[in-house]
């Protein structure tokens, strides 16, 4: 909380108090339990999921502190629900009035954004291999999920690694904010856009998001970072170790790309082609907001809910359509759509030819059926958990089936704006206080990957 201390005192209204208070509250209370617990046992596989899931609720409980005492979102209901998403860089909202606040609370937002992205990098790399869980397990790591103590895999070269990335994350922030600063964007507003950006949460500071400068310079800078996140950070460290043979045969990024370029496509000539914008704008509105959402960015240059039918029809399905894993992004993982698919392809084949043995490659080597019915798994978990959900939130709510259903989908897919009743002009803040801690669960779930909580509902996960 230390810089949006520093950012409070900077602009003074009034909201340092809040930090303060809140900074004196964790340090007295966390003191105590680190001295009593300093030394703490080997971690096991079952200790990692519990870390990973109630540590993340608990980061999310004790970061309300600064809303709740300077009283902007005095309800801990609210509060919880705005830094659930701000850590799981949801990007979703209770806020009516994002420009009401004072800057120190709203940089501590974005801020939260920033440290989501990274924290989520490091349990890509630390924890998700090992358990055999997420899209980056598909890459088939070195991790043996029958070790029980997770520590020991944690060696130097595996730090090592860690460092680089957060550099990487650290310069593409930096870089972004200067250049943002650069074309007129003010240096608070630059910096907490970065971290919107770079850590796809899509927290701005402005009720109109990016649509509120009507700037393309602004729009394609951000087209262009945006993607950056959604690639896998491994990519960048190989370019910096210079080992251009992992990019050259990365699958998963020419299908990133290619996917991209098809939806970027078809949403902007359908704009276009409704004179909805000229044709440069509809490129441009196109291809950001398509982006955008791919990403699980969330960011908007415009109310796409006024866009033809057809074009919304497409962002809907890009929902569902999530970037590559050991990025900052959430949802499905492309490297599940490629594995999927390539499955598909093989057994229609063999509907014709029987005999023929057609094995399923990913970066030029062969893909065991386990991570196979993993991908499979995985994406069929999270469509039932979005219509299942949807049907909760039209009991808990009595919200439309479509709203319901785009209101779970974009907390699940860590999206933020979505269509309906919570579409990018709207906010959450009418959905009832059982209804945020659905979504708040479905945020929670969506970002640490569904296998790793749904784990913690098993009695059997329990028992020694």
């Amino acid at each position: 909380m230390f810089p949006s201390f520093i950012v409070a005192l900077v602009y003074g209204e009034g909201d340092a108090d809040a930090f303060l208070l809140s900074a004196f509250f964790l340090i007295a209370s966390g003191l105590p339990i680190c001295w009593f617990f300093r030394k703490s046992p080997d971690l096991t596989i079952k200790d990692a999921f519990i870390i990973l899931s109630l540590g993340w609720v608990l980061v999310c409980s004790v970061s309300t502190l600064p809303l709740m005492i300077h009283g902007v979102l005095p309800s801990f209901t609210d509060s919880f629900f705005e830094m659930m998403s701000g850590f799981t860089t949801t990007g979703a909202t209770v806020l009516t009035d994002i420009e009401a606040l004072p800057h120190g609370l709203l940089f501590w937002r974005s801020f939260t954004q920033f440290l989501g992205g990274m924290g989520f990098i490091l349990i890509t790399i630390l924890l998700l291999p090992f358990m055999r869980m997420g899209g980056i397990a598909l890459y088939r790591i070195k991790a043996d999920s029958g070790q029980k103590n997770i520590q020991e895999k944690l060696n130097p070269l595996g730090k090592g690694v860690i460092v680089k990335i957060w550099y990487i994350y650290l310069v593409l922030v930096l870089f972004l904010a200067v250049l943002l600063w650069a074309g007129g964007m003010s240096l608070f507003d630059a910096l907490c856009h970065a971290f919107g950006t770079l850590s796809t949460g899509g927290f701005s500071t402005k009720n109109a998001s990016l649509g509120h400068y009507n700037s393309a310079y602004f729009e394609w800078l951000t087209i262009i970072f945006m993607f950056l996140s959604g690639v896998s950070f491994f990519l960048y460290y190989h370019l910096l170790e210079k080992d251009w043979e992992s990019i050259k045969i990365n699958t998963e990024f020419r299908w990133y790309f290619c996917l991209i370029l098809l939806f970027c496509a078809i949403v902007s000539l359908i704009l276009w082609n409704d004179n909805t914008y000229s044709a440069w704008d509809s490129i441009r509105h196109g291809t950001f907001q398509t982006i955008s959402l791919l990403t699980k960015t969330g960011y908007t240059s415009d109310d796409y809910e006024k866009w033809p039918q057809s074009a919304q029809m497409f962002l809907f399905v890009v929902f569902f359509i999530g970037a590559s894993a050991g990025s900052t992004a959430s949802g499905i993982k492309m490297i599940h759509y490629v594995i999927i698919l390539k499955y598909l392809y093989a057994t229609l084949k063999k509907m014709t030819q029987p005999l023929q043995v057609i094995p399923i490659r990913v970066n030029r080597q062969r893909v065991d059926s386990r991570l196979v019915d993993l991908a499979a798994s995985f994406f069929i978990l999270n469509i039932v958990w979005v219509f299942l959900g949807g049907g909760l939130m039209v009991m808990l709510d009595d919200m439309d089936y479509f709203s319901s259903i785009c209101a779970v989908t974009v907390t699940l897919m860590n999206i933020g704006p979505g269509l309906g009743e919570i579409g990018p002009s709207s906010s959450f803040y009418y959905i009832s206080s059982l209804g945020k801690w659905f979504l708040s669960f479905s945020m929670l779930t969506g970002r640490l990957e569904i296998f790793s909580v749904i784990m913690l509902l098993y009695p059997s996960f329990w028992k020694e």
